[in-house]
């Protein structure tokens, strides 16, 4: 008995040192201190494409350049990424470095043609350094007019460096566009996404609530909740929904009545309930965006993927949300900030967070980079 007893005690131990150790390798976050912020001349031209529209980036390690999806719905040039470097110390001397730009591929093989029923609207990219591969989502379209509906499913896609298409990730019911007042809303679908550092999960954001799922966000504590989508990449199959509550709109627009907006824009994926999420908010007539950035914990959220409607079955458990930067606080003009990425390890130990701007092609508006060190 004592032997048994003693086995057990063991056992016990063991697994409490095994769930430890996989909580520890969740990154450490307590603040953000910014160390610079690069701004890319308005329609600077590279291998032929006019840069802008910045969408999504992320960080290949091993290679250490950066990938940076552009939401040109193949209007200027044919929908695509670009490859860059951005120095690790000399800041101030040394500036970013446009290296490839690489075309998205159909099916088929082709690049995308601008005509809108079959022009995607990219928006988030990540490299999975497991594959070597590339996943990009698209928001779709969702036009309705008396000339004719536009209805295209937004989607998420594996792609090689090449940009040449691999495959695609089965979208939930909730998730396909419809011309009724049903499914998502226009340009707020799949805006983030990312993977846990094992691999073995995916996340992808909406930003903006479902038609379903209740209004959108406004000035005041509302009940805007988007979703987050959970995916199994072993078998590419969804497997959870969660909810979170976007923060109210941050200022009045200008007149009261002009377009004002709050969304997801980006996430960071820490563990596989862990993340970053970054809310963008924007006000006709106020010139800064509002970009805050939250800590989100999913470990009691509740899986809402068989409530179809988050107005009318109100029982369940958002995400739930801690501050951990707003962009106001900067002595800076911030404009359209849209992605985010853990950037390399910084001289002083600590890791670096890069954010890209999304300058929608408009010379009012700005293509910025902001450079972050991570206080852990």
């Amino acid at each position: 008995m004592r032997k048994y007893m003693l086995l057990v005690m063991l056992l016990v131990a063991c697994s409490s040192i095994r769930k430890t150790s996989v909580k520890d390798t969740t990154p450490s976050i307590h603040s953000l201190i910014l160390l610079h912020k690069y701004i890319v001349p308005y329609n600077m031209t590279f291998n032929g494409t006019t840069v802008g529209g910045l969408s999504g980036i992320d960080y290949d390690s091993v290679r250490k350049v950066y990938y940076l999806i552009c939401d040109d719905r193949s209007e200027r040039q044919a929908a695509r990424f670009y490859t860059v470097q951005i120095p690790e110390d000399n800041y101030n001397r040394d500036s970013i470095r446009f290296t490839h730009v690489t075309s998205l591929r159909m099916p088929d093989g082709n690049v995308y043609p601008s005509a809108k029923a079959l022009a995607p609207d990219p928006e988030a990219m990540r490299y999975n350094p497991h594959t070597g591969h590339l996943v990009w989502s698209s928001e779709g379209e969702r036009i309705i007019s008396e000339q004719g509906n536009i209805i295209n499913d937004p989607g998420i896609y594996d792609i090689d460096s090449s940009g040449r298409f691999l495959g695609s990730y089965p979208l939930p019911g909730q998730f396909h566009m419809q011309a009724t007042e049903n499914g998502p809303r226009r340009n707020g679908v799949f805006e983030g996404l990312g993977f846990t550092p094992d691999g073995r999960y995916m996340f992808v954001s909406l930003e903006e609530p479902r038609y379903e799922d209740g209004p959108r966000a406004d000035l005041k504590d509302t009940t805007a909740y988007i979703r987050i989508i959970k995916y199994d990449l072993r078998t590419r199959q969804p497997i959870a929904q969660y909810a979170y509550k976007l923060a109210p709109i941050a200022h009045p627009a200008v007149p009261d009545s002009a377009f004002r907006v709050n969304g997801i824009s980006d996430i960071l994926v820490l563990s596989e309930t862990q993340l970053l999420v970054m809310e963008r908010s924007f006000s006709t007539g106020v010139k800064n965006n509002t970009i805050r950035v939250f800590k989100v914990d999913l470990q009691h959220a509740t899986d809402i993927n068989t409530i179809n409607s988050l107005r009318e079955t109100t029982r369940f458990t958002p995400a739930q949300k801690t501050l951990l930067l707003n962009f106001d606080e900067l002595d800076t003009f911030v404009d359209n900030v849209e992605g985010m990425t853990f950037g390399p390890v910084l001289s002083n130990g600590h890791r670096s967070l890069i954010f890209v701007v999304d300058n929608n092609f408009d010379k009012k508006e700005e293509t910025q980079f902001y450079i972050f060190e991570v206080n852990q």
